[in-house]
């Protein structure tokens, strides 16, 4: 995994081959089913609430830790190009998809941009993730640059089980 940081503009920027062919790597990202398999921090398990993978749709979910906590989040989609590229927002929310504050910080953004690529190199996939604040103040700006190494651990936690999980099935 490749990591690169701009703090001037506050983009974090995330890259991963995965041993998969691009059909089956953006196919995992965008179906409920296989989401519940891999997507989140290690150790919480994912319930898929609703999917509606166009533009202007959403894919919002729970994730639950081992004492039973429930956080909630949401992915609400821009732009979808199948096998290539997905733009969406993604923020914390509640258990009926509205935008929340992280609760561990109100300095964090409501919402981080991110896009998605996908690019096929011999049968397997490079994935890119480049994300950031939207619509934030200086202060959340500031707290987001701030998160980059643990973003960085917590999307290599992700990307582990998404590579788990694509040696499953691929």
């Amino acid at each position: 995994m490749s990591e690169n940081t701009n703090p001037a503009n506050q983009e974090l920027e995330i890259t991963r081959i995965f041993n998969a062919p691009r059909e089956l790597v953006f196919k995992v990202w965008t179906e409920a089913e296989h989401l519940e398999k891999w997507w989140g921090p290690k150790g919480l398990t994912l319930q898929v609430a609703s999917l509606d993978l166009r533009p202007g749709g959403s894919f919002h979910y729970s994730m639950t830790t081992p004492d039973g906590q429930i956080m909630w989040g949401l992915f609400k989609y821009r732009e979808i190009s199948p096998t290539d590229k997905l733009v969406f927002t993604n923020s914390f929310s509640d258990e009926e998809g509205n935008v929340t504050r992280a609760a561990f910080s109100a300095a964090f953004p409501l919402e981080i941009l991110n896009v998605l690529t996908f690019e096929e190199l011999d049968g397997k996939t490079k994935v890119t993730l480049r994300g950031g604040p939207l619509d934030a103040s200086d202060e959340e700006k500031q707290f987001f640059a701030g998160m980059f190494d643990s973003m960085r651990q917590g999307f290599g936690g992700t990307f582990d089980q998404l590579d788990d999980y694509l040696a499953t099935i691929a």
